[in-house]
């Protein structure tokens, strides 16, 4: 029996695709087979490490537990698509300043994280970064140093308010 493949129109970093996809095709599979954007990590497939964290419509999701069909029509935003013409977010500078990573694994997905969560509370305490980062999680223990790299952003957002 063979698997009928279906349309997927979607933008992926402000580039539209339309591409035949099998249903059963996850989003991060696409990305990184299809797409070869590789930043969203493959790790438990199972909606628990955060590696795979990409920002679709301005949610943060991780890719492993949406199936691809799932975004069609949608805007998907991967680590890939956050620096423009090599300038690098004030994020991804953060934490390169404050080493927040160590073999650097989780590091796309915690800045998908993070991306998204300061675009919906521009000025987060530190509780509210611990809570919203949770469900990213870090073999290395790498914790400290990326909610100051945030907690960076997020005060220098007030200042320039």
């Amino acid at each position: 029996m063979e698997i009928t493949k279906k349309v997927l129109k979607v933008t992926v970093n402000g580039r539209p695709y339309e591409l035949l996809v099998k249903p059963k095709t996850t989003l991060l599979q696409l990305l990184r087979n299809e797409l070869g954007l590789t930043g969203a990590k493959q790790s438990c497939m199972d909606n628990s490490c955060g590696a795979c964290t990409v920002i679709i419509d301005n949610m943060a999701v991780k890719a492993c537990s949406v199936l691809a069909m799932q975004v069609n029509g949608k805007q998907i935003t991967t680590v890939e698509g956050l620096a423009k013409d090599g300038v690098l977010t004030p994020l991804q500078d953060a934490f390169l300043r404050h080493s927040a990573f160590q073999c650097g694994f989780c590091t796309p997905g915690k800045l998908m994280s993070a991306t998204a969560m300061l675009q919906e509370t521009p000025n987060p305490t530190e509780e509210e970064i611990r809570r919203d980062m949770e469900g990213n999680l870090c073999r290395c223990t790498g914790y400290k140093q990326y909610i100051e790299a945030i907690m960076e952003v997020a005060q220098k957002k007030e200042v320039s308010k």
